[in-house]
């Protein structure tokens, strides 16, 4: 790009400079502003915290790389962190740098940072925060970064890099984690995630008591039992709430269209299927998505049989089903679960189970073409608690989801299997596993499945309907009961 298109670029993504120069209300362009615009029909209040510490401390020379599916809300966090930031009185506005990176080449990128310093020169060798908006997807950018970040003043700064599309040749961790790329205390890779239960729970006004969040290897500690029975009482609006929430899954516009209306809107299932045609498989017919959708969901509680998918799905090789589920994976909307041996280490050449990973997209294909199956909430249920087990390890432990390395099923010597195997995961006094969990959504009969976790375990949680009983080795929690605690 020219100097001249790059400075008409950032003079006209932050109006928050000219605001500050003039004395005006340096909130202003949010009435105007169309991230935030597109949001205000669907807002029912939900804000990610994912970005605070850039709010609460924007003069640290953090740097933060910020993924997650597309439609999920990156580009409304930075533009809700601009705002924030916009609002303290100890910050100058012209020390923020917002810049949509769409389109733009990794040379654009220099001179980007040098025009968008100079641009805000007024402020001085203040430190800027710098928000890079859909970088992530430009070849060769985290060299670019780099180079800035170790040669020029863009190294003090703190800066933020979001993206839905991955340069698959991009080095993260040795261009942008090594060395002094930010304090040791700062979680410098980050997933946005699709709205929680808990966080669509809390955003619905569904009247329940929200309990506090137990880390994996303490679901059966005494602590955890007083607080499970407090919610036995709300065992049966819980449920209602997961049917709707395995319905409406986390999407921010999905969940406020199904809180309003019932039902999400075709016109955001076929926005879904178009993001995932463009970043899965774009030379495949528009179809493809949904059928690739739907059989994944009608088989993802067993280990997936990548011979027998892509026969049924009429690929010419194995070679096109392994390279569109790797896309998948890539863009955030599958998740795999590995066979884990008794120490959590994962079983080389298993077959996997693989996870879509938010509610909403097993719905795509049978509601977008006729005759695929309509998911099952049985499978939900399993395919939802998996995803929130890896979310709360990766948060214990950052890069764990990326590295398909949170969750994993196991085999037992009896040719039982258990859905979500111990996995080893840090704690304060070290390394601990993480308690096994069985996946049965019924209202009666879950000792059966109780009985291989205890032979195995001697303990464990299966994951029931409505059934809360605690006086056995393997508890049954709800499942809604189980989630919210390990949200």
């Amino acid at each position: 790009m020219r100097d001249g298109d790059l400075r008409e670029r950032l003079s006209d993504s932050n109006p928050w400079w000219r605001a500050a120069a003039t004395g005006g209300d340096r909130l202003a362009w949010r009435a105007t502003d169309p991230v935030l615009a597109a949001r205000a029909p669907f807002d029912l209040g939900y804000r990610s915290d994912l970005l605070n510490d850039v709010t609460d401390d924007p003069v640290d020379d953090k740097l933060i790389v910020l993924r997650g599916p597309r439609r999920v809300g990156k580009s409304v966090l930075l533009k809700d962190t601009a705002a924030s930031l916009c609002s303290r009185d100890d910050f100058d506005p012209r020390q923020l740098v917002y810049l949509p990176a769409d389109g733009m080449q990794a040379r654009d990128l220099g001179r980007a940072a040098k025009i968008g310093r100079d641009l805000t020169r007024s402020v001085g060798e203040a430190r800027r925060v710098w928000l890079l908006d859909e970088v992530t997807g430009i070849r060769d950018w985290t060299q670019q970064v780099k180079y800035l970040r170790d040669n020029t003043a863009f190294g003090a700064d703190t800066v933020v890099c979001t993206g839905s599309s991955w340069d698959e040749a991009a080095e993260v961790e040795r261009d942008l984690f090594a060395g002094r790329a930010g304090t040791a205390s700062t979680a410098r890779s980050r997933l946005l995630h699709p709205m929680s239960f808990r966080d669509v729970l809390s955003a619905t006004g569904r009247d329940v008591p929200l309990p506090p969040h137990v880390p994996p290897w303490a679901l059966q500690q005494a602590e955890t039992r007083v607080v499970a029975e407090t919610l036995e009482l709300f065992v049966d609006e819980l449920d209602l709430a997961w049917q709707a929430y395995l319905t409406s899954g986390g999407f921010p516009r999905a969940v406020a269209e199904h809180h309003r209306t019932g039902e999400v809107s075709d016109a955001f299932l076929r926005d879904l299927a178009a993001w995932l045609h463009r970043d899965v498989d774009p030379e495949a017919g528009e179809d493809s998505v949904p059928k690739l959708l739907a059989e994944i969901e009608r088989r993802c509680t067993s280990p997936l049989n990548r011979n027998a998918l892509s026969t049924d799905l009429g690929h010419a090789n194995r070679q096109t089903l392994d390279r569109r589920l790797a896309r998948l994976v890539h863009a955030f909307a599958a998740l795999w679960c590995h066979q884990v041996d008794d120490d959590g280490n994962r079983v080389v050449g298993a077959q996997s189970k693989l996870y879509l990973t938010d509610p909403l997209l097993a719905w795509v294909g049978p509601r977008l073409r006729s005759g695929l199956p309509r998911p099952d909430f049985t499978r939900l249920t399993e395919t939802t608690i998996g995803t929130t087990l890896a979310r709360a390890i990766d948060r214990l432990e950052s890069g764990r989801w990326t590295a398909d390395d949170s969750i994993g099923y196991l085999r037992t010597g009896r040719g039982n299997e258990i859905d979500l195997a111990p996995v080893p995961i840090p704690s304060p006094s070290g390394s601990m596993l993480s308690v096994p969990i069985e996946s049965k959504w019924v209202s009666s009969g879950w000792r059966s499945e109780a009985k291989a976790i205890e032979a195995k375990f001697a303990g464990g949680v299966v994951a029931s309907r409505t059934v809360l009983d605690l006086a056995h080795p393997a508890w049954a929690l709800p499942a809604p009961v189980l989630v919210l605690l390990l949200e």
